[in-house]
Protein backbone atom coordinates (compact mmCIF):
# COMPACT_ATOMS: atom_id res chain seq x y z
CA UNK A 1 0.00 0.00 0.00
CA UNK A 2 1.36 3.75 -0.93
CA UNK A 3 2.04 6.51 1.53
CA UNK A 4 1.67 9.50 0.49
CA UNK A 5 1.49 12.82 2.30
CA UNK A 6 -2.02 12.80 2.57
CA UNK A 7 -2.09 9.41 4.45
CA UNK A 8 -3.59 8.88 8.04
CA UNK A 9 -2.30 5.81 10.14
CA UNK A 10 -3.52 4.55 12.96
CA UNK A 11 -1.39 2.32 15.16
CA UNK A 12 -1.36 -0.04 17.97
CA UNK A 13 -1.66 0.87 21.45
CA UNK A 14 1.75 2.02 22.66
CA UNK A 15 3.19 3.32 25.81
CA UNK A 16 6.01 5.77 26.08
CA UNK A 17 8.68 6.35 28.62
CA UNK A 18 11.46 8.95 28.55
CA UNK A 19 14.74 7.20 29.25
CA UNK A 20 18.74 8.96 29.72
CA UNK A 21 18.81 10.38 26.67
CA UNK A 22 15.76 9.11 24.12
CA UNK A 23 12.50 7.32 24.83
CA UNK A 24 11.42 3.78 25.29
CA UNK A 25 8.47 2.60 23.37
CA UNK A 26 6.47 -0.67 24.38
CA UNK A 27 4.11 -2.33 22.10
CA UNK A 28 1.79 -3.11 24.84
CA UNK A 29 0.28 -6.14 22.65
CA UNK A 30 3.61 -7.90 21.83
CA UNK A 31 5.50 -6.56 24.49
CA UNK A 32 8.37 -5.31 21.88
CA UNK A 33 10.33 -2.25 22.91
CA UNK A 34 12.01 0.34 20.83
CA UNK A 35 14.31 2.92 21.90
CA UNK A 36 13.26 6.68 19.84
CA UNK A 37 14.26 10.37 19.67
CA UNK A 38 11.90 13.13 21.18
CA UNK A 39 10.92 13.83 17.69
CA UNK A 40 9.68 10.28 16.38
CA UNK A 41 7.31 10.43 19.94
CA UNK A 42 6.23 13.86 18.28
CA UNK A 43 5.52 12.09 15.09
CA UNK A 44 3.58 9.17 17.17
CA UNK A 45 1.65 11.74 18.87
CA UNK A 46 0.16 13.79 16.23
CA UNK A 47 -0.34 10.56 14.16
CA UNK A 48 -2.35 9.70 17.53
CA UNK A 49 -4.45 12.78 16.62
CA UNK A 50 -5.28 11.60 13.36
CA UNK A 51 -3.13 13.74 11.55
CA UNK A 52 -1.96 13.62 7.93
CA UNK A 53 1.57 12.48 7.01
CA UNK A 54 2.29 16.02 5.20
CA UNK A 55 0.62 17.84 8.26
CA UNK A 56 3.11 16.20 10.68
CA UNK A 57 5.96 16.64 8.34
CA UNK A 58 5.37 20.19 7.85
CA UNK A 59 4.63 20.47 11.88
CA UNK A 60 8.02 18.39 12.70
CA UNK A 61 9.86 20.67 10.34
CA UNK A 62 9.29 23.44 12.21
CA UNK A 63 9.74 22.33 15.68
CA UNK A 64 13.20 20.43 14.67
CA UNK A 65 14.68 23.19 11.51
CA UNK A 66 18.16 21.43 11.99
CA UNK A 67 16.88 17.71 11.74
CA UNK A 68 16.36 16.11 8.26
CA UNK A 69 12.44 15.41 8.68
CA UNK A 70 10.93 12.33 6.24
CA UNK A 71 7.97 11.15 7.71
CA UNK A 72 7.00 8.51 4.96
CA UNK A 73 10.16 6.60 5.88
CA UNK A 74 9.51 6.83 9.59
CA UNK A 75 5.87 5.75 8.60
CA UNK A 76 7.34 2.82 6.83
CA UNK A 77 9.55 1.89 9.70
CA UNK A 78 6.20 2.28 12.09
CA UNK A 79 5.36 -0.70 9.25
CA UNK A 80 8.08 -2.94 9.76
CA UNK A 81 7.71 -2.78 13.32
CA UNK A 82 4.12 -4.02 12.86
CA UNK A 83 2.93 -1.16 15.28
CA UNK A 84 0.31 0.06 12.39
CA UNK A 85 -3.46 -0.99 12.30
CA UNK A 86 -4.77 1.12 10.09
CA UNK A 87 -3.40 3.29 6.50
CA UNK A 88 -6.47 5.13 5.67
CA UNK A 89 -9.20 3.16 7.13
CA UNK A 90 -7.84 -0.33 5.66
CA UNK A 91 -6.58 -2.92 8.51
CA UNK A 92 -3.32 -3.98 7.56
CA UNK A 93 -3.08 -7.86 8.52
CA UNK A 94 -0.80 -8.05 10.74
CA UNK A 95 0.63 -11.31 12.91
CA UNK A 96 0.67 -9.46 16.52
CA UNK A 97 1.42 -12.34 19.04
CA UNK A 98 0.88 -11.73 22.78
CA UNK A 99 4.34 -12.16 24.34
CA UNK A 100 3.60 -10.86 27.00
CA UNK A 101 5.27 -13.22 30.08
CA UNK A 102 3.66 -14.40 33.10
CA UNK A 103 6.83 -16.35 34.00
CA UNK A 104 7.79 -17.01 37.95
CA UNK A 105 4.43 -15.03 38.83
CA UNK A 106 4.02 -17.57 41.54
CA UNK A 107 6.88 -15.47 43.51
CA UNK A 108 5.73 -12.90 45.25
CA UNK A 109 6.80 -9.24 44.85
CA UNK A 110 6.93 -8.56 48.79
CA UNK A 111 8.86 -11.85 49.47
CA UNK A 112 11.06 -10.93 46.18
CA UNK A 113 11.78 -7.28 48.28
CA UNK A 114 13.14 -9.40 51.35
CA UNK A 115 16.46 -9.64 48.64
CA UNK A 116 16.07 -6.41 46.61
CA UNK A 117 15.03 -3.11 48.08
CA UNK A 118 16.25 0.10 48.32
CA UNK A 119 19.50 -0.51 50.34
CA UNK A 120 20.60 -3.74 48.16
CA UNK A 121 22.95 -1.82 45.54
CA UNK A 122 24.41 -0.27 48.14
CA UNK A 123 25.04 -3.68 50.22
CA UNK A 124 25.97 -5.54 47.08
CA UNK A 125 28.87 -2.74 46.60
CA UNK A 126 29.85 -3.48 50.22
CA UNK A 127 30.05 -7.18 49.40
CA UNK A 128 32.72 -6.74 46.70
CA UNK A 129 35.05 -4.89 48.86
CA UNK A 130 35.11 -7.02 51.92
CA UNK A 131 35.41 -9.66 49.75
CA UNK A 132 38.50 -8.30 47.95
CA UNK A 133 40.01 -6.83 51.56
CA UNK A 134 39.42 -10.45 52.58
CA UNK A 135 41.89 -11.66 49.55
CA UNK A 136 43.88 -8.75 49.97
CA UNK A 137 44.89 -9.33 53.92
CA UNK A 138 44.37 -13.89 53.67
CA UNK A 139 46.07 -14.47 50.16
CA UNK A 140 45.73 -18.26 51.53
CA UNK A 141 42.16 -17.39 50.33
CA UNK A 142 43.17 -16.99 46.61
CA UNK A 143 42.29 -19.20 44.43
CA UNK A 144 45.23 -21.52 42.70
CA UNK A 145 44.91 -23.99 39.39
CA UNK A 146 45.66 -26.60 41.47
CA UNK A 147 42.34 -26.36 43.41
CA UNK A 148 40.77 -28.18 40.56
CA UNK A 149 42.58 -31.36 41.32
CA UNK A 150 40.64 -32.74 44.59
CA UNK A 151 40.49 -36.09 43.45
CA UNK A 152 42.40 -38.57 41.91
CA UNK A 153 40.38 -39.03 39.01
CA UNK A 154 40.62 -36.96 36.13
CA UNK A 155 37.07 -37.15 35.39
CA UNK A 156 35.33 -37.07 38.53
CA UNK A 157 37.12 -33.75 39.18
CA UNK A 158 35.99 -32.28 36.14
CA UNK A 159 32.45 -33.65 36.53
CA UNK A 160 32.13 -32.23 40.25
CA UNK A 161 33.50 -28.84 39.50
CA UNK A 162 30.98 -29.22 36.45
CA UNK A 163 28.03 -29.45 38.67
CA UNK A 164 29.42 -26.83 41.68
CA UNK A 165 29.54 -24.40 38.28
CA UNK A 166 26.46 -25.45 37.21
CA UNK A 167 24.65 -24.42 40.80
CA UNK A 168 26.06 -21.35 40.84
CA UNK A 169 25.13 -20.17 37.69
CA UNK A 170 21.03 -21.58 38.76
CA UNK A 171 21.80 -19.02 41.99
CA UNK A 172 23.07 -16.50 39.79
CA UNK A 173 20.21 -16.35 37.42
CA UNK A 174 17.81 -16.84 40.30
CA UNK A 175 19.19 -13.84 41.47
CA UNK A 176 17.69 -12.27 38.52
CA UNK A 177 14.51 -13.55 38.64
CA UNK A 178 14.30 -12.57 42.11
CA UNK A 179 14.91 -8.94 41.11
CA UNK A 180 12.22 -9.00 38.31
CA UNK A 181 9.87 -10.03 40.55
CA UNK A 182 10.60 -7.63 43.23
CA UNK A 183 9.44 -4.96 40.51
CA UNK A 184 6.34 -7.35 39.87
CA UNK A 185 7.72 -7.85 36.41
CA UNK A 186 7.56 -11.31 34.77
CA UNK A 187 10.65 -13.31 34.26
CA UNK A 188 11.56 -16.67 31.89
CA UNK A 189 14.35 -18.05 32.55
CA UNK A 190 15.81 -19.95 28.91
CA UNK A 191 18.26 -22.23 28.00
CA UNK A 192 21.50 -20.70 25.46
CA UNK A 193 25.12 -21.10 25.19
CA UNK A 194 28.42 -19.95 25.74
CA UNK A 195 30.67 -21.19 22.75
CA UNK A 196 29.63 -25.26 23.74
CA UNK A 197 28.27 -24.79 27.00
CA UNK A 198 24.82 -25.04 27.66
CA UNK A 199 24.02 -22.01 30.30
CA UNK A 200 20.61 -21.37 31.48
CA UNK A 201 19.35 -17.15 30.61
CA UNK A 202 17.15 -15.06 32.06
CA UNK A 203 14.78 -13.07 29.76
CA UNK A 204 14.85 -9.29 31.26
CA UNK A 205 13.18 -7.68 28.36
CA UNK A 206 10.44 -6.15 30.84
CA UNK A 207 13.48 -4.41 32.68
CA UNK A 208 12.74 -1.54 29.64
CA UNK A 209 9.56 -0.90 31.68
CA UNK A 210 11.71 0.42 34.37
CA UNK A 211 13.86 3.04 35.28
CA UNK A 212 17.54 3.61 34.26
CA UNK A 213 18.56 3.12 37.94
CA UNK A 214 16.03 0.45 38.93
CA UNK A 215 16.74 -1.81 35.95
CA UNK A 216 20.65 -1.93 36.84
CA UNK A 217 19.26 -4.04 40.41
CA UNK A 218 17.94 -6.34 37.56
CA UNK A 219 21.26 -6.73 35.76
CA UNK A 220 23.31 -6.51 39.15
CA UNK A 221 21.21 -9.18 40.69
CA UNK A 222 23.11 -12.41 39.92
CA UNK A 223 26.50 -11.20 41.11
CA UNK A 224 24.87 -10.02 44.34
CA UNK A 225 23.89 -13.42 44.90
CA UNK A 226 26.83 -14.63 44.13
CA UNK A 227 29.46 -12.24 46.22
CA UNK A 228 26.90 -13.16 49.16
CA UNK A 229 27.66 -16.84 48.61
CA UNK A 230 31.65 -15.85 48.19
CA UNK A 231 31.59 -14.37 51.57
CA UNK A 232 29.74 -17.37 53.48
CA UNK A 233 32.80 -19.16 51.77
CA UNK A 234 35.17 -17.14 52.79
CA UNK A 235 34.19 -16.70 56.38
CA UNK A 236 33.90 -20.29 56.60
CA UNK A 237 37.48 -20.88 55.85
CA UNK A 238 38.62 -18.21 57.74
CA UNK A 239 36.76 -18.89 61.26
CA UNK A 240 35.75 -22.11 60.84
CA UNK A 241 37.81 -25.13 60.93
CA UNK A 242 37.05 -27.99 58.03
CA UNK A 243 38.82 -31.43 59.15
CA UNK A 244 37.51 -33.24 55.83
CA UNK A 245 39.44 -32.37 53.35
CA UNK A 246 36.51 -33.44 50.77
CA UNK A 247 34.44 -30.63 52.19
CA UNK A 248 37.52 -28.42 51.91
CA UNK A 249 38.19 -28.96 48.72
CA UNK A 250 34.39 -28.61 47.40
CA UNK A 251 34.70 -25.07 49.17
CA UNK A 252 37.56 -24.48 46.93
CA UNK A 253 35.40 -25.59 44.26
CA UNK A 254 32.96 -22.63 44.56
CA UNK A 255 35.81 -20.25 45.36
CA UNK A 256 37.50 -21.01 41.87
CA UNK A 257 33.91 -20.69 40.44
CA UNK A 258 33.01 -17.66 41.42
CA UNK A 259 36.79 -16.55 40.48
CA UNK A 260 36.42 -17.65 36.99
CA UNK A 261 33.08 -15.89 36.79
CA UNK A 262 33.98 -12.72 38.46
CA UNK A 263 36.38 -12.52 35.55
CA UNK A 264 34.09 -13.17 33.15
CA UNK A 265 31.93 -10.37 34.24
CA UNK A 266 35.23 -8.52 33.82
CA UNK A 267 35.50 -9.39 30.26
CA UNK A 268 34.14 -6.43 28.75
CA UNK A 269 34.36 -7.23 25.30
CA UNK A 270 31.43 -9.35 25.67
CA UNK A 271 28.22 -8.49 26.93
CA UNK A 272 28.01 -9.39 30.37
CA UNK A 273 26.36 -8.24 33.47
CA UNK A 274 28.55 -5.74 34.44
CA UNK A 275 28.59 -4.72 30.58
CA UNK A 276 24.92 -3.82 30.90
CA UNK A 277 25.40 -1.55 34.02
CA UNK A 278 28.01 0.60 31.57
CA UNK A 279 25.69 0.28 28.99
CA UNK A 280 22.13 0.86 30.72
CA UNK A 281 24.06 4.04 33.35
CA UNK A 282 25.29 5.84 30.33
CA UNK A 283 22.11 5.41 28.10
CA UNK A 284 24.76 4.87 25.34
CA UNK A 285 23.17 1.33 23.65
CA UNK A 286 25.28 0.31 21.42
CA UNK A 287 28.50 0.93 23.13
CA UNK A 288 30.29 -2.38 23.06
CA UNK A 289 29.42 -2.20 19.10
CA UNK A 290 30.56 1.76 19.47
CA UNK A 291 33.87 0.52 20.86
CA UNK A 292 34.89 -1.81 18.59
CA UNK A 293 34.28 0.46 15.55
CA UNK A 294 36.66 3.23 17.71
CA UNK A 295 39.32 0.97 18.10
CA UNK A 296 39.26 -0.40 14.44
CA UNK A 297 39.75 3.10 13.45
CA UNK A 298 42.24 3.85 16.22
CA UNK A 299 44.19 1.23 15.45
CA UNK A 300 43.72 1.26 11.74
CA UNK A 301 46.69 1.78 9.18
CA UNK A 302 44.36 3.72 6.52
CA UNK A 303 44.52 6.63 6.41
CA UNK A 304 40.13 6.51 5.52
CA UNK A 305 39.32 6.47 9.36
CA UNK A 306 35.54 5.75 7.94
CA UNK A 307 32.83 6.96 9.41
CA UNK A 308 32.05 7.54 13.05
CA UNK A 309 29.31 5.59 13.91
CA UNK A 310 28.24 7.15 17.54
CA UNK A 311 27.08 10.82 17.87
CA UNK A 312 27.48 12.64 21.03
CA UNK A 313 28.96 9.48 22.77
CA UNK A 314 32.82 10.05 21.96
CA UNK A 315 33.75 10.72 25.40
CA UNK A 316 31.70 7.83 26.49
CA UNK A 317 32.67 5.19 23.90
CA UNK A 318 36.50 6.64 24.34
CA UNK A 319 36.29 5.49 28.00
CA UNK A 320 34.74 2.00 27.47
CA UNK A 321 37.83 1.10 24.86
CA UNK A 322 39.61 1.03 27.70
CA UNK A 323 37.78 -1.08 30.06
CA UNK A 324 37.33 -3.34 26.46
CA UNK A 325 41.29 -3.39 26.34
CA UNK A 326 41.25 -4.23 30.20
CA UNK A 327 38.40 -7.06 29.98
CA UNK A 328 40.96 -8.93 27.29
CA UNK A 329 43.99 -8.34 29.07
CA UNK A 330 42.08 -9.73 32.18
CA UNK A 331 40.48 -13.33 30.11
CA UNK A 332 44.55 -13.47 28.86
CA UNK A 333 46.04 -13.57 32.45
CA UNK A 334 43.57 -16.33 33.53
CA UNK A 335 44.24 -17.92 30.33
CA UNK A 336 47.92 -17.94 31.44
CA UNK A 337 47.76 -18.68 35.24
CA UNK A 338 44.99 -21.03 35.15
CA UNK A 339 43.05 -22.42 32.30
CA UNK A 340 46.26 -23.30 30.22
CA UNK A 341 47.53 -25.13 33.29
CA UNK A 342 44.69 -26.63 33.89
CA UNK A 343 44.39 -27.81 30.80
CA UNK A 344 48.12 -29.15 30.61
CA UNK A 345 47.93 -30.66 33.94
CA UNK A 346 45.26 -32.98 33.05
CA UNK A 347 46.22 -33.94 29.73
CA UNK A 348 49.85 -34.73 31.23
CA UNK A 349 48.27 -36.74 33.98
CA UNK A 350 45.81 -38.20 31.25
CA UNK A 351 48.72 -39.34 28.93
CA UNK A 352 50.73 -40.72 31.66
CA UNK A 353 48.37 -42.78 32.94
CA UNK A 354 48.48 -44.44 29.17
CA UNK A 355 51.63 -44.79 28.71
CA UNK A 356 52.72 -45.92 32.25
CA UNK A 357 49.29 -48.27 33.32
CA UNK A 358 49.37 -48.55 36.67
CA UNK A 359 45.52 -49.44 37.75
CA UNK A 360 43.06 -50.29 34.89
CA UNK A 361 40.50 -47.25 36.47
CA UNK A 362 43.31 -45.43 35.46
CA UNK A 363 43.45 -46.03 31.85
CA UNK A 364 39.74 -45.95 31.81
CA UNK A 365 39.34 -42.57 33.47
CA UNK A 366 42.16 -41.36 30.81
CA UNK A 367 40.05 -42.73 28.45
CA UNK A 368 36.82 -40.86 29.23
CA UNK A 369 38.82 -37.62 30.47
CA UNK A 370 40.22 -37.55 26.54
CA UNK A 371 37.68 -38.59 25.31
CA UNK A 372 35.29 -35.90 26.72
CA UNK A 373 38.21 -33.06 26.07
CA UNK A 374 38.19 -34.10 22.06
CA UNK A 375 34.67 -33.54 21.95
CA UNK A 376 34.65 -30.22 23.98
CA UNK A 377 37.69 -28.84 21.68
CA UNK A 378 35.98 -29.92 18.85
CA UNK A 379 32.74 -28.43 19.49
CA UNK A 380 34.53 -25.40 21.08
CA UNK A 381 36.94 -24.99 17.35
CA UNK A 382 33.20 -25.20 15.53
CA UNK A 383 31.93 -22.44 17.54
CA UNK A 384 34.25 -19.93 17.27
CA UNK A 385 34.97 -20.66 13.05
CA UNK A 386 30.82 -20.40 12.93
CA UNK A 387 31.40 -17.23 15.15
CA UNK A 388 33.87 -15.80 12.83
CA UNK A 389 32.48 -16.17 9.39
CA UNK A 390 29.32 -14.22 10.82
CA UNK A 391 31.02 -11.56 11.68
CA UNK A 392 31.77 -9.26 8.09
CA UNK A 393 35.32 -7.90 7.75
CA UNK A 394 35.76 -4.50 8.51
Amino acid sequence: MNLTLNTILKLYPVSIKKDKKNYIIEDTISGDFYEMPKICVDAIEFINQKWKLGQIEAELKRLYPDEEVDVINFAKQLIDFRLVKEIDGIELKVEKSNLLMSGFSWISPRFSRLFFHKHSNMIFICLIMINLLLFLTNTELIPYYEDLFLFDSLIFNMVTFSFISLVMLVIHEFGHVLAARSFNLPAKLGVGHRFFLVVFETDLTYAWRLSPKERNTLYIAGLYFEQFILFIVLLIKLFITVRDPILSGILNFIILDLFYKAIYQCCFFMKTDIYYIFENSSGCYNLLENSKTYLRQLFSTSRDKGQELFENETRIVKVYSIFYIIGGMLMITLLIFYIIPQMYTFLKQAIMNLVNPVDPTNIIDSVLFLGLFFITSSLLLYSLIKENRRIPSP
